[in-house]
């Protein structure tokens, strides 16, 4: 049997039960018929309580349940902290209002622990954060209270990617590295898909976070964090990083210009990538492997260490033997920086 069923009838029985006592008190007051008052209410209080009674017992009681499941530790935490503080405030302006004259002195008791109360939880709810980093004293309001160097934020994708924890073992990140739990949950969200290709990349990204965990120069924490008024991980992590006032590591191009346009300092990997990447300028020598043809005609390809693609005029003969060439030009784009070179021999003519 249900939990509804089973209130149900205690409902019915107690109501009924109920209604029969209020029936013949009033044909008693009224000077009517008893059996006839004490049937008809106790079949009205019997429907009562078979219909109202799960909405007044079990399901306020279902809700709460899950409401409590749902809700994520630290903000229930905060909700309870926020009601003791609203009821001790409440129990000491008990004296005062008891002083006044009937009946206030019984109403205002006990509404003001009803205000009270609601105020400490919407205040601890809704400044939980700042709050609980106020007691842990680890992350400060105010960005000259970090010391000497903001700790970051790590993205999504910047973990699957894996590049930062090359560069973190370095030390060329000398901050501590932050990870919110709902960007390790989305890690976890992309371990597990159905797609071969999806739950490769969030596998990768788990190894790659215990790996920095284990080989950083830097500390690298989980924290706790969430924005329950952002429903995606790139709006939670922009809005985390504006009340943290810290920057966001990522190399995603959209939650960049996302964070740009809204005042937070992004450190992109793609664009330090580029940044260190060696410079060639036109008449420099340079030798390159030419691996495959061109778009254009007679153009062979190759690649440099770091991942540069060489663009070779008149190459496509020279294709799997590695020559000398002269760069004639180099442009920049968005995927990277491209060099178009000529084999020396050539460029020397």
């Amino acid at each position: 049997m249900s939990p509804d069923f089973i209130s149900r009838i205690i409902g019915m029985l107690v109501v009924a039960v109920g209604g029969l006592i209020l029936g013949v008190q009033f044909a008693a007051v009224s000077q009517a018929d008893p059996i006839f008052y004490g049937i008809t209410f106790m079949l009205v209080g019997a429907l009562a309580g078979l219909i109202l009674t799960p909405y007044l017992t079990v399901r306020p009681v279902r809700f709460l349940r899950q409401t409590v499941q749902r809700m994520p530790v630290q903000q229930l935490l905060a909700a309870t902290l926020g009601l003791i503080i609203g009821l001790i405030i409440a129990s000491l302006s008990t004296f005062p209002l008891s002083m006044l004259p009937r009946p206030l002195n019984q109403i205002l008791p006990f509404l003001s622990a009803l205000l009270f109360g609601y105020i400490g939880v919407l205040v601890m709810t809704a400044r939980q954060q700042e709050i609980f980093a106020f007691l842990r004293g680890r992350l400060p309001e105010r960005p000259g209270d970090w010391g000497e160097i903001p700790p970051v934020l790590l993205d999504t994708s910047v973990i699957i990617d894996g590049r930062i924890a090359d560069i973190s073992r370095t030390g060329f990140i000398r901050s501590e590295m932050l990870v919110p739990r709902f960007i390790l949950n989305e890690l976890q969200h992309i371990a597990d898909s159905p797609d071969p290709l999806r739950r490769n990349r969030g596998r990768r990204g788990l190894d790659m976070l215990r790996r920095l965990q284990e080989e950083s120069g830097s500390q690298v924490r989980i924290v706790d964090m969430d924005i329950p008024e952002a429903r995606s991980a790139d709006d939670k992590l922009v809005l985390l990083a504006r009340r943290l006032r810290c920057p966001v590591l990522t190399n995603d191009y959209n939650l960049n210009r996302v964070a740009e346009l809204q005042g937070v300092t992004v450190l992109n990997i793609n664009e330090l990538a580029n940044a260190v990447r060696v410079v060639y300028l036109p008449g420099e020598n340079l030798r390159v492997h030419i691996i495959q043809e061109g778009k254009e005609a007679d153009q062979g390809v190759g690649y440099l260490d770091d991942g540069t693609m060489v663009v070779v005029e008149n190459g496509r003969p020279f294709i799997g033997m590695e020559i000398e060439t002269t760069v004639t030009k180099v442009l920049q784009t968005a995927a990277g920086r491209m060099i178009f070179a000529r084999p020396m021999e050539q460029a020397e003519r």
